[in-house]
């Protein structure tokens, strides 16, 4: 793919003998959302962990804007523009709404891999602006906020790092329908700002509505790939691969 932001190349991913993602490839190109799909248990959590860093590919690669970073820890991938929204949040609780985006600021010269968005830096006023809940509550202990309140920060803090790819795993987990047309919208925007977006999800309506490309994984295997209008009309396939369309 011209101008992708990141890709893994025939990944084989293992949690110790356990066999996770056999071949898996998938590319992400600059200022496109890619839909990750699947059954629980299909690999996709597993994606965003060797993407990461988190978890070392035994065969294949990961690149980010064309650098193999194959092996690297979490921190170097982090410096090469890629933040995470993890599964379930995973907020400092302890910490105070503004505490927890401090931690994660990262100015964009100071990453290897620069964002060519003329937009500008995330700092705290551009993250208020975005989520004004946040400001509301920035002093307030970060478990003490409602769900909702919770995703926006965990997205908020992926953004202070300033990333040129944001990997999303399953933000509408857990939450009312409101919010989640709510985080949907947020998602929309930075999408539309420029910025490159792998979501996991397992509301497939969700993602056909919002991603240029989807790839859907069964049993750690590509079983479909392409454009959203292209696979859209492939009801059977999504079918036998999603269990529901």
């Amino acid at each position: 793919m011209a101008n992708e932001v990141l890709a893994l190349d025939a990944i084989d991913a293992y949690y110790g003998d356990s066999h996770v993602l056999h071949g898996v490839s998938l590319a992400l190109g600059e200022a496109r959302l890619l839909g990750l799909l699947g059954r629980n248990g299909a690999g996709k959590s597993t994606c965003m962990n060797v993407a990461m860093g988190v978890l070392t590919p035994r065969r294949g690669a990961v690149r980010v804007a064309g650098r193999d970073m194959t092996g690297s820890a979490p921190e170097i991938v982090a410096a090469a523009g890629v933040a995470l929204v993890p599964q379930g949040r995973r907020i400092f609780k302890s910490l105070s709404v503004r505490e927890n985006l401090l931690v994660a600021a990262r100015a964009p010269q100071d990453r290897t891999v620069k964002t060519e968005s003329t937009k500008a830096a995330w700092n705290f006023d551009r993250i208020y602006q975005a989520f004004p809940r946040l400001r509301e509550r920035q002093h307030q202990i970060a478990g003490l906020l409602s769900g909702g309140e919770q995703q926006m920060l965990a997205i908020g803090r992926a953004l202070m790092a300033n990333p040129r790819v944001l990997l999303m795993d399953e933000p509408s987990e857990g939450l009312a329908p409101q919010i989640v047309a709510e985080v949907m919208a947020t998602i929309r925007r930075l999408k539309e700002e420029g910025l490159s977006i792998i979501l996991v999800e397992q509301n497939a309506k969700l993602v056909f509505d919002i991603a240029d490309d989807i790839v859907i994984l069964n049993s750690g295997h590509v079983a479909m790939a392409g454009s959203s209008t292209e696979l859209r009309g492939r009801t059977a396939e999504l079918h036998q691969h999603l269990g529901v369309y």
